[in-house]
């Protein structure tokens, strides 16, 4: 007998790039699909918008013991659902990623291309905020660079990325990632029990929208 499977009507998720639990969380929806039925409606959050567009030493966020303690949280997340994981050499500023994110979406590559932006902060070390990088990792989805290019320019995206914010400001939404399963919030990577859990509890509760 085939394994039943969950219908979730929605499912939101607000994510940032540069955020090591949204990589988490991402991976552990990924990793669900199979039990729930769903389509992952992803949008782009900015969470550091005052970073230079350049980005910055990794350094520069805390002392040593302190980042080497937190990774060592963020590994044990990780660890459950075989996801690999390292510290980014550069702190990015998110916006560009974002941007294309948006871009990807429209054109049948969004969660794709957002696997690819994710592994490549961070388990590559790219830098996601160059326009190069983000260009290099769009092609390799199969978006075409030259189409990008001119959609990024075009202040679309942006738009949409400060859309994406009032709409999680409205939805009380104060940190990434956030998830509305079926019109319910929840906040913060989970590991897939409790999100297993959740989005079952949630497919037996009426939408809220």
């Amino acid at each position: 007998m085939a394994p039943k499977i969950t219908r979730i009507s929605k499912l939101i998720m607000f994510s940032d790039f540069i955020c090591p639990f949204c990589y988490i969380g991402f991976e552990t929806l990924r990793g669900l699909r199979p039990e729930f039925d769903f389509a992952l409606d992803w949008r782009g959050y900015q969470i550091h918008p005052e970073w230079p567009a350049e980005g910055m030493p990794a350094e520069w966020m805390g002392g040593a013991d302190a980042r080497r303690a937190a990774w060592e949280r963020i590994k044990a997340l990780a660890e459950p659902i075989d996801l690999s994981m390292s510290p980014p050499r550069v702190l990015s500023n998110s916006r560009l990623a974002l941007e294309a994110a948006e871009f990807a979406r429209e054109a049948g590559k969004g969660e794709e291309f957002e696997a690819r932006v994710f592994r490549a902060y961070f388990g590559e070390g790219a830098n996601i905020g160059n326009s190069a990088v983000i260009g290099a990792l769009a092609a390799e989805t199969g978006i075409d660079r030259a189409e990008l290019d001119h959609a990024l320019e075009s202040g679309k995206y942006s738009l949409r990325l400060q859309n994406n914010s009032l709409d999680a400001h409205r939805r009380g939404v104060t940190g990434v990632p956030t998830f509305v399963i079926n019109g319910f919030p929840l906040a913060g990577a989970q590991s897939p029990d409790v999100m297993r859990q959740v989005m079952r509890r949630a497919a037996e509760r009426i939408p809220a929208e």
